[in-house]
């Protein structure tokens, strides 16, 4: 995140709290404000760790309550990495 902001040190970022360590950048669209990317399964991962949840738990939690903010404009977004 720190990197980030020297980058883009004029930008107001949303952010998910606790969750720094899963940015993997910042996503630009035509039009829309720039947003931060994390890393899906990072997110997910660490549910299981910090908040030891199985992973059926973490997903569920992650779809409602991460997925599931909307916060505006601003709201980051996560990326599903496909191997």
């Amino acid at each position: 995140m720190k990197e980030i902001l020297k980058i883009y040190p004029d930008e107001k970022f949303m952010k998910a709290d606790g969750f720094d360590d899963c940015i993997i950048g910042v996503s630009h669209r035509f039009g829309e404000p720039l947003v931060l990317a994390y890393d899906e399964g990072k997110v997910i991962k660490k549910l299981m760790k910090r908040d030891k949840m199985t992973r059926e738990t973490a997903l569920e939690f992650y779809t409602y309550n991460i997925i599931g903010a909307w916060v505006g404009k601003q709201t980051p977004i996560f990326i599903e990495r496909i191997k």
